[in-house]
């Protein structure tokens, strides 16, 4: 088992999603449980690629390879557990109207997966009311909101504001993000916190998470 969750391990580092596939099919077929291949295999490896990436010794395109290869996987794997796959929370993510950027978030989005959570997606050019309303229907308790562009990072103040006039604010944590963004920037318009790259916007939101529960 220790050989074959090794190469799993590198064929997930590599990115590549046809080998990866094959070898949880293998693991399947020997009678592994898809949970332990979730728990054992994969989410280990995306920790380890998460950290590399923090520590610059792997690079965006390596990345976001990988989450691919992840997220093939994971569709192989969900008809195969026992019952749905729960969580506690779940978080929200998005990037904002007018803002087309998309790789940040799904980096970030990839990492909350490594972490076992639950990352709504709502994409790119969201508004404020489409956050508010998946947060809400949702049960979403962590808010990411990414903006790349200066022209757009005001707008993360108006999704925090449409979160205040819901009544939903104090019972959700919302972190900020995106190359223009800054600490002190969070400070102004109100967020919980500020995530400089996608691996402390993760580690933020899982540890957000872990204090609700």
């Amino acid at each position: 088992m220790n050989e074959l969750y090794t190469a799993i391990d590198k064929a997930l580092t590599r990115g590549e999603a046809a080998e990866l596939l094959h070898l949880t099919e293998e693991a399947l077929a020997d009678g592994i449980d898809a949970r332990r291949i979730l728990d054992e295999a994969l989410l280990p490896s995306m920790a380890r690629i998460g950290e590399a990436f923090r520590c610059n010794d792997l690079y965006v395109p390596e990345v976001i390879l990988a989450a691919r290869a992840f997220n093939q996987c994971m569709d192989l794997l969900k008809p195969h557990f026992a019952g749905a796959v729960r969580y506690r929370h779940r978080a929200l993510i998005g990037t904002v109207k007018g803002d087309l950027h998309d790789i940040g978030k799904t980096l970030v989005r990839m990492m909350l997966s490594a972490k076992g959570v639950d990352a709504i997606d709502i994409g790119v050019d969201a508004d404020a009311e489409t956050f508010v309303r998946t947060a809400r229907e949702n049960d979403c308790r962590v808010i990411l909101i990414s903006a790349l562009l200066t022209t757009t990072m005001m707008y993360q103040k108006t999704v925090i504001d449409a979160f205040v006039k819901a009544g939903l604010r104090d019972s959700v944590r919302i972190i900020i993000g995106g190359a223009p963004v800054t600490q002190a920037f969070a400070d102004v318009i109100g967020a919980d916190a500020y995530g400089d790259d996608a691996y402390t916007s993760a580690e933020l939101a899982a540890r957000f998470l872990a204090e609700m529960e």
